[in-house]
């Protein structure tokens, strides 16, 4: 079923546009004069905000749930709107996207690895055969299957306990000893079905090895096979058991020598599941001491958490942009025209319940944005969920930018009751 307008493309049939990065394709569309349709279920499309309905040039209604009818549906839907690129904003449906470009015939990435981009077990899979740095792991069922596979596999403490399928560090954990694996195990495998489509979840969890030392991220746009870097971005986290993001900084303040090597290091990961034609969000780690990147994860799909924004005021690369270039079969525009700094610090409360009150200052060189307002239910902080709200500085210097964050972070007051 078609929503909306009548054939105006060509244009790009964006599977799931909601979420953080769904407002940056809008805008990376308008900015390429490209009509953008929407694939998704006809209620969702309801819940929509009304700058994201009214940005649509038409919707596919289907059930993406449903491979054989949504691929159906959507091959239909692209042959009478002149559909010229498939792309994914929802990470869980980018192999039904892979399927979808094979089966019009336009640019996409491999369907015979795309699931390896959403599987953490297939992901690691794919980079041991290509010779990923990565950490070392081992599948569990449950927390007897966890504590023997932690005691022969030789994985040390503290361990990570991840879901094999979800984002958002959703159901992770660091684990420090035996006595909670067990119940990080249950946490991880709590998650059956992703919401809100109901998309059935593998729901088997990792034990992986931890390593140590400071995150990062790197985006990389694949166009026909050809890998272009993009910023590498420096992250924050939470301590504990829980590692909440809590802020991105680009630029990362790398040498460029060890830059180069996390953006080499990222590409390598994104083809080995299957990226040819998109973009890959990679999330990686270096050891004190070393010189050598390893892959947490990788996505293929646009980053969340702001990221788009951040990293364009930095260095004037628009990701989302490129993003559709890929999927439209064209050299994508990923050099930088900027050499400026830009931050963003996530507000976290200390604990659940009823948010009372938040208050966010005013300062030059930044501007903020609440996630959650007065009345609604704040989650425990063990997820991206509890975010409260963000405020992103922007500056000339990477310290500078930071400490303009952290200084609107250290003046806002946020009240859970």
């Amino acid at each position: 079923m078609t929503i909306g307008a009548g054939p105006r493309g060509p244009g790009v049939l964006v599977i799931e546009p909601m979420g953080n990065a769904g407002r940056f394709l809008v805008e990376a569309a308008g900015r390429l004069g490209l009509p953008l349709y929407a694939a998704t279920r006809k209620d969702i499309h309801d819940g929509y905000p009304d700058r994201l309905r009214s940005a649509l040039a038409g919707v596919c209604a289907t059930d993406l749930t449903d491979t054989p009818r949504a691929l159906a549906d959507m091959e239909a839907f692209c042959r009478q709107h002149a559909i010229a690129g498939i792309a994914a904003c929802f990470e869980l449906f980018t192999p039904l996207a892979a399927q979808l470009a094979q089966r019009v015939g336009l640019p996409g990435n491999d369907p015979l690895l795309a699931r390896a981009a959403r599987n953490k077990i297939l992901m690691g899979e794919a980079f041991a055969a290509a010779g990923i740095p990565a950490p070392r792991w081992t599948v569990v069922h449950d927390g007897a299957e966890a504590h023997r596979a932690a005691r022969s596999r030789g994985l040390g403490w503290p361990l990570v306990v991840k879901p094999a399928e979800q984002g958002g560090s959703w159901g992770v954990s660091v684990v420090d000893g035996p006595d909670r694996l067990a119940s990080a195990v249950g946490a991880a495998r709590q998650y059956t079905y992703a919401h809100p489509h109901g998309l059935k979840l593998d729901a088997r969890a990792l034990v992986q090895e931890y390593i140590p030392g400071a995150e990062y991220s790197c985006e990389t746009v694949v166009a026909d096979g050809v890998a272009y870097p993009l910023p590498v971005v420096r992250k924050d986290t939470t301590e504990g058991r829980y590692r909440i993001e809590t802020g991105h900084t680009c630029p990362s303040g790398l040498s460029a020598p060890l830059a180069r090597r996390v953006q080499h290091t990222a590409a390598r990961a994104a083809l080995a599941v299957g990226v040819r034609n998109g973009i890959a969000h990679t999330e990686l780690k270096i050891p004190p001491g070393t010189a050598t990147p390893y892959v947490i994860e990788t996505g293929a799909r646009l980053p969340g958490d702001n990221l788009c924004e951040i990293i364009e005021a930095a260095t004037g690369v628009n990701e989302a942009v490129a993003y559709l270039q890929a999927v439209l079969g064209r050299v994508p525009d990923t050099v930088a025209s900027a050499t400026d700094a830009a931050t963003i610090r996530f507000l976290l409360p200390e604990h659940g319940g009823v948010l009372r009150q938040v208050f966010i200052p005013q300062t030059p060189g930044t501007h903020s944005e609440l996630h959650l307002r007065p009345g609604d239910t704040v989650p425990e902080p063990a997820d991206s969920a509890c975010r409260i709200g963000h405020v992103v500085a922007r500056a000339e210097t990477v310290e500078q930018a930071r400490g303009l964050a952290d200084q609107v972070a250290a003046r806002s007051r946020v009240e859970v009751g």
